[in-house]
């Protein structure tokens, strides 16, 4: 059985690693998209400090429609080029928002949230799967080396499954 282990640092990219490598081994030798996708939320969230929310937004082929995460009840769709989900899922591009009340078009999910990270998340054919989004209610709780390390656990992830 898998255990997820503390992690004990205060340089991010150490810690980074070791997620992807505790994400890695929490998906080893399964394939099945939501499994994977509802552990992997529930490790970041549980082991990332000041989260009120982290989880994916999963294109359908029209829209962003919520799946597998963890923190409060969330928006159910999002329209592509709409909010920092729906930014990031139309530009291809991570988004780093530091105060997301100065981000046009915020989308208030949760009032709470104050700073987002949002990864976009492609298939190895290059069509959009949808993003991972990470919340948090402090303002300017990510910074670049946060961007890159969801990058690499996106990375770990979409690698899972195929």
């Amino acid at each position: 059985m898998y255990q997820a282990q503390a992690i004990a640092t205060d340089n991010k990219a150490t810690l980074y690693a070791e997620l992807v490598e505790q994400a890695q081994g929490l998906m080893h030798g399964e394939t099945n998209m939501i499994a994977n996708a509802a552990n992997f939320a529930a490790l970041v969230y549980d082991v990332l400090p000041d989260l009120n929310w982290a989880g994916f937004y999963l294109f359908d082929g029209d829209e962003l429609v919520v799946g597998p995460f963890q923190g409060k009840p969330a928006c159910i769709r999002i329209a592509l080029g709409r909010g920092v989900c729906g930014t990031a899922a139309q530009t291809g591009q991570t988004q780093l928002v530091e105060d997301v009340h100065a981000f046009e078009g915020h989308i208030a999910c949760d009032a709470a949230s104050n700073s987002e990270v949002v990864v976009p998340l492609f298939r190895a054919d290059g069509s959009l799967f949808g993003v991972w989004d990470v919340d948090s209610p402090l303002v300017g709780r990510f910074d670049e080396e946060d961007a890159r390390g969801m990058e690499a656990l996106c990375a770990a992830f979409m690698k899972a499954i195929g």
